[in-house]
C-alpha cells in the first residue's frame, strides 16, 4: 500500500510509517506541487496532510484507491468533507492532541498584554529604569470571553479561572447543564453580550460559511475599547480590515493573531504595520509535545484503518 505524506510530519510519525511495511512517499513540500500530488494520490490508499494541502473533490476523484485521510491537526477547512463522505473515505484527525498547547498560548498572550516583559527587558538594556510605565496590569478580576466553548475553550477557561478571572462564553451548541457551564462555571451568553462584557475575547470556533467574518466591523464595535482580541482558531473568522480600522481608531486596545486569512501573511497586509497587533506564524498548537502527540495519534490510527482495525 502507498501512503503519501504531503507536509511536514514530526517524529515519531516517519519512524512509525517506515516500520509499517507500506510504501511511503514523504515529501514535506509536496503540497506546493499540486500536479505531482495528484499523480501520487492516484495510487495511494492513504494521504496524510496538515493545513496547506487542499484535499478537494477533484483531488479525491483522482485517487480511486484512497481509503483514509489523516489530518495532522483539528481544523478541517482545507478538506472537502462531503467528497470524503460520498466516497466512504475515512478521516482521522488529531482531535485534542494540541489542545493543551493552544490553551497555554492563550494564557501567554494574555500575560504578554498585561505584563510585557519583552518591553521591560528592552528598556533596561537601553539604560532606562521605567518602573512606573512598565508595571502593567493584572488578570485577576478580569473577564475572559470565549467565542466557542469546545475542548480548547474549556481548557483555556480552567487556566483563566486559576488566575482569578471570571469566564463567559458564547456557543450555540452548548447547553446550560453541559460540562462547561455546570462544572467550570462558564456563564453562557449571547455573542453580543460576551463581546460587550469581556476584557479579553478568545476565539475558538472552526472556520465555516457560518463563521466566516463572524467578528466583522459591527461585532468588533460591540467590544470594549480597552478589550483585547486573541485568535488562535482561523484567520477568516475575524475581518482583518475591520480589525485594523478598530485598532487605529482606538475602539479596541490590542489583538494577538496566531492565524490570518492568508498564510503566510502577505507583505502588503495592513496588519504588518499595525502597532497594536502581535503576530505569530500559526504556532499556538505547535509545541514539541503537541507535535509528538499529533504525529503518533494520526499515523497510528491511519495504519490501523488500513489494517481494518477498529479504533476506540
Amino acid at each position: 500500500m502507498l501512503i503519501v505524506v504531503s507536509e511536514w510530519l514530526a517524529s515519531p510519525g516517519p519512524e512509525l510509517l517506515e516500520a509499517s511495511g507500506h510504501t511511503i512517499c514523504f515529501d514535506p513540500i509536496l503540497w506546493r506541487d499540486p500536479e505531482r500530488l495528484r499523480e501520487l494520490v492516484a495510487e495511494a490508499e492513504a494521504l496524510i496532510v496538515r493545513n496547506q494541502t487542499r484535499v478537494t473533490a477533484s483531488l479525491i476523484e483522482a485517487a480511486p484507491r484512497l481509503r483514509v485521510v489523516g489530518r495532522l491537526g483539528v481544523g478541517l477547512d482545507n478538506i472537502d468533507l462531503e467528497a470524503l463522505r460520498s466516497r466512504g473515505i475515512e478521516l482521522v484527525t488529531a482531535r485534542q492532541a494540541n489542545a493543551i498547547a493552544v490553551a497555554e498560548y492563550v494564557m501567554a498572550a494574555m500575560l504578554h498584554v498585561t505584563r510585557n516583559l519583552a518591553a521591560a527587558d528592552a528598556s533596561v538594556r537601553a539604560g532606562k529604569w521605567e518602573r512606573e510605565q512598565l508595571g502593567g496590569t493584572e488578570l485577576w478580576g478580569r473577564t475572559l470571553g470565549l467565542v466557542g466553548v469546545g475542548e480548547i475553550g474549556r481548557r483555556v477557561a480552567r487556566r483563566a479561572l486559576a488566575f482569578g478571572m471570571s469566564v463567559i462564553g458564547y456557543d450555540p451548541f452548548i447547553g446550560p447543564y453541559d460540562y462547561a457551564p455546570a462544572e467550570l462555571r462558564i456563564r453562557l451568553l449571547p455573542l453580543a453580550e460576551v463581546l460587550a462584557q469581556a476584557d479579553v475575547v478568545s476565539v475558538h470556533v472552526p472556520l465555516s460559511p457560518e463563521t466566516y467574518h463572524l467578528l466583522d466591523a459591527s461585532r468588533l464595535a460591540q467590544m470594549r475599547s480597552q478589550a483585547v482580541l486573541i485568535n488562535t482558531a482561523r484567520g477568516g473568522i475575524v475581518d482583518e480590515n475591520a480589525l485594523v480600522e478598530a485598532l487605529a481608531a482606538g475602539r479596541l486596545r490590542y489583538a494577538v493573531l496566531d492565524v490570518t486569512e492568508e498564510e503566510p501573511l502577505p507583505a502588503e497586509s495592513p496588519l504588518r504595520s499595525c502597532p497594536s497587533v502581535l503576530l505569530t506564524p500559526h504556532i499556538a498548537g505547535l509545541t514539541a509535545e503537541a507535535q509528538e502527540r499529533t504525529s503518533r495519534l494520526v499515523v497510528t490510527e491511519v495504519l490501523q484503518r488500513l489494517a481494518g482495525l477498529s479504533v476506540g
